[in-house]
């Protein structure tokens, strides 16, 4: 994947960054694994809004995807490369020998004519969806199970990709992107390679109206309100934290840079062992 920046004719063109889609080798999805999505505009079930800033935006279709690599020891072909408008990665639309097709998430190097397996016995090599016991140790990998047959849940965003440290007693003691180890069932299925499209954390859109066309709503400052609005209104100028100088917060009141929000007693403590590194500690 590639960039392309504009020629600085507008003030949206100045920093604009797009994709140049080179990667792209079908234009349409494949309609028999398409299915509608109902935009909830930010609200849960009970009508409450509980995202803000979301709404609008393009219609979409939810493209079916297959991580749990459910076809075993059938090797299938990649028939195309596509765009997938609701996530970062791209997305690879295979053939298996019987007509089958699905999509899976399409890593770094692979291309329109490989074959791809999943299985116990297969090789490691990028694609390929196997056991984390089969998987050579200091390989990356990506669309990790958190559960022996449950389909990947881990490591699926654009460019991201996860390492195996090492193994000890039933488990696999995988390294992830933020710094974190965390140990996971050695039966729980990845893939092999690093989520293509590595490119994306450095799009810049340019203006606000492809925010809009993404479904992104505006976001204002708290400290940009009045005191009635937001706890950090107000203030005579530029006042940091409003009228007086309390910690940034919610709308609400909920302290937001320190506050801890993680369940003290969660069941999944247990499998990390070690915590990614904080960010006082990071800082030169």
């Amino acid at each position: 994947m590639g960039l392309k920046t504009f020629r600085p004719l507008t003030p949206s063109a100045r920093f604009k960054t797009l994709p140049d889609f080179a990667e792209i080798t079908k234009s349409k999805p494949e309609k028999s694994l398409l299915e509608p999505i109902k935009k909830s505009g930010g609200r849960n079930n009970n009508g409450r809004m509980t995202s803000r800033h979301r709404g609008g935006g393009h219609k979409r279709r939810y493209r079916v995807i297959d991580f749990k690599r459910a076809k075993r020891d059938v090797a299938a072909e990649v028939l195309a490369i596509e765009y997938d408008p609701n996530r970062t990665a791209r997305l690879a639309l295979l053939q298996y020998p019987d007509g089958e097709k699905t999509y899976i998430l399409a890593p770094v190097g692979l291309n329109v004519g490989d074959k791809v397996t999943a299985g116990e016995s297969v090789d490691a090599k990028v694609g390929n969806a196997l056991p984390l016991k089969s998987i050579p140790l200091g390989i990356g990998v990506h669309n990790i199970e958190f559960v022996p047959g449950r389909g990947g849940q881990m490591v699926r965003t654009a460019g991201s990709q996860a390492i195996l440290n090492s193994r000890e007693g039933g488990y696999v003691f995988v390294k992830l992107a933020s710094g974190e180890i965390r140990k996971i069932n050695e039966a729980c299925y990845a893939t092999v390679g690093q989520v293509g499209n590595t490119d994306h954390i450095k799009i810049s859109s340019g203006k606000a109206g492809r925010s809009r066309w993404l479904g992104k709503r505006p976001h204002v400052r708290g400290m940009a309100m009045n005191p009635v609005d937001h706890p950090m209104g107000g203030g005579e100028g530029k006042s940091k934290g409003g009228g007086g100088r309390q910690h940034p917060q919610s709308p609400w009141g909920q302290l937001s840079k320190g506050f801890k929000t993680r369940r003290k007693h969660k069941g999944s403590d247990r499998f990390i062992v070690e915590r990614r590194p904080s960010r006082k500690k990071t800082r030169k």
